[in-house]
């Protein structure tokens, strides 16, 4: 089993920057990618970002491309969100996940954390 930690959630204005940093351990051999989630109150769950450890290969949702950057420090097994220029409706609580494949990520299914709240004043 992998278990997964998120931190570095906080209140911010809007236009600020934060960084989410999620910590993997266990059998993180079994995970070939990580990625991020976010659900707003009365909102759907949706994807926000995703990385494949071996290659680095990324993937973003369109409502993030160019504000929000994804990374890993593979000796670590630690995955990093870098979010710029925030808004109020990137208000959420953000999910850290760890999966076999980014597809996997991508689909939701994986090992999840128990989120990071990120909130931006406006």
């Amino acid at each position: 089993q992998v278990q997964v930690v998120e931190s570095g959630g906080g209140l911010v204005q809007a236009g600020g920057s934060l960084r989410l940093t999620c910590a993997a351990s266990g059998r993180t051999f079994s995970s070939e990618a990580m990625g991020w989630f976010r659900q707003a109150p009365g909102k759907e769950r949706e994807f926000v970002a995703a990385v494949v450890w071996s290659s680095g290969l990324t993937s973003y949702a369109n409502s993030v491309k160019g504000r929000f950057t994804i990374s890993r420090d593979s000796a670590k097994r630690t995955v990093y969100l870098q979010m710029n220029s925030l808004k109020a409706e990137d208000t959420a609580l953000y999910y850290c996940v760890a999966a076999k494949s980014i597809a996997q990520v991508a689909a939701a299914h994986g090992y999840w954390g128990r989120g990071a709240q990120v909130t931006v004043s406006s």
